[in-house]
């Protein structure tokens, strides 16, 4: 009878994760007017910009879209580049353009499939952050982050261009990251916006890298995520796919890429706008400015780094945007770097590199 009953409520159980993960599928995956198979098994699906995840979220309801930043900073240039036909080839590569591009109206979105929830702890907390990663909450582990810093002063931007590598991960729950960090408040209460490059096999099952937005309102605890994988950030470029992999990275000893990041708060609306820079301009999207708190006003503190191991990751063309509302060299800037037997800094001013050795056995 005990046997008979186990393996009943092991049933109830599977049942119960089978529905949850069946539900959030339906949730995160919304109707496609075109979908892309990408050489590496991802689907991308061209959603309809106004169908996006989004505008599930309760203060974004009948939310205007706004398809261009209504300001910039003084020193960051924009041109009409980011609106151009779907035909047109973009200079950010990902693999899934080999087989196709979104059409104008749509934004393309990774398709999340069932063996994505099944490799979280539950399939509500796919997206969500395991560990607190800033430096200003109390109650946070780094998780053995390397990272610059400017605080104090009121903040309405940043700028990094960061090298793409692949930034190998070896052991179970592990990943490297290559990022930028806004954030203020403390004590339970961080406000982030976060973007950059990162690995990840627990969010996506491989060791590829990929471009990825985060956010959070409440130290990383229930509110905010990755990507477009719970309503928030609003995607209007239809021609990079958050969380897809990049088909350019750089080789050692080869040809090197890099990205340029800038992050604002628009003077016109309060939104702060995500633009991807070459010689062309993405403007990717943008965080509403009524997703937060601290952040609705001037986040306190820039931070630029993450976690490289095994490799030697550069950032440079390191901007702040102050008071001033233009771009600035960051000054008097801090480091902190968790474990150092796992990753070290070499700082110059705007540029820096940082990274860790092969599998150092010092390192926990």
């Amino acid at each position: 009878m005990e046997a008979t009953g186990i393996r009943n409520t092991d049933t109830i159980f599977g049942l119960k994760q089978k529905l949850e993960v069946q539900q959030q599928l339906k949730r995160l995956n919304k109707p496609a007017l075109k979908s892309i198979k990408s050489p590496d098994g991802d689907i991308i699906d061209c959603v309809h910009i106004k169908n996006q995840p989004a505008f599930d979220h309760l203060l974004l309801k009948n939310h205007p879209i706004p398809m261009r930043p209504g300001s910039h900073p003084e020193g960051l240039s924009y041109d009409e580049s980011n609106h151009v036909s779907s035909n047109s080839k973009p200079e950010i590569t990902q693999l899934w353009h080999l087989n196709g591009r979104c059409p104008g109206g749509t934004i393309p979105i990774r398709r999340t499939k069932e063996e994505d929830l099944l490799r979280a702890s539950s399939a509500a907390n796919y997206g969500r952050k395991k560990r607190h990663t800033t430096l200003n909450d109390d109650e946070g582990d780094l998780h053995e982050y390397a990272i610059v810093y400017e605080r104090g002063d009121k903040y309405y931007g940043a700028q990094a261009t960061m090298n793409v590598w692949n930034l190998q991960t070896q052991i179970k729950n592990e990943f490297s990251s290559s990022q930028f960090w806004i954030t203020g408040g403390g004590f339970g209460n961080i406000n982030t916006i976060e973007a950059g490059m990162l690995v990840n096999p627990v969010l996506y099952g491989d060791n590829k890298t990929r471009i990825f937005t985060f956010w959070t309102t409440d130290s990383y605890k229930k509110i905010g995520c990755y990507n477009l994988l719970c309503p928030g950030f609003v995607q209007v470029d239809n021609r990079i796919a958050l969380g897809a992999c990049l088909s350019r990275i750089s080789v050692y000893g080869g040809n090197q890429y890099e990205l340029n990041f800038n992050v604002w708060k628009d003077d016109k609306d309060g939104n702060w706008w995500l633009q991807l820079r070459g010689t062309s301009n993405y403007q990717l999207g943008y965080w509403p400015s009524s997703l937060f708190t601290i952040l609705s006003d001037s986040p306190s503190e820039i931070q630029w780094g993450g976690a490289a191991l095994a490799r030697l990751v550069f950032f440079k063309f390191l901007k702040v945007i102050d008071g001033t509302k233009a771009l600035r060299d960051p000054k008097d800037t801090g480091i902190v770097i968790t474990q150092p037997n796992c990753n070290d800094i070499l700082n110059s001013g705007s540029s820096f590199y940082y990274g860790g050795p092969d599998r150092n056995p010092k390192c926990p």
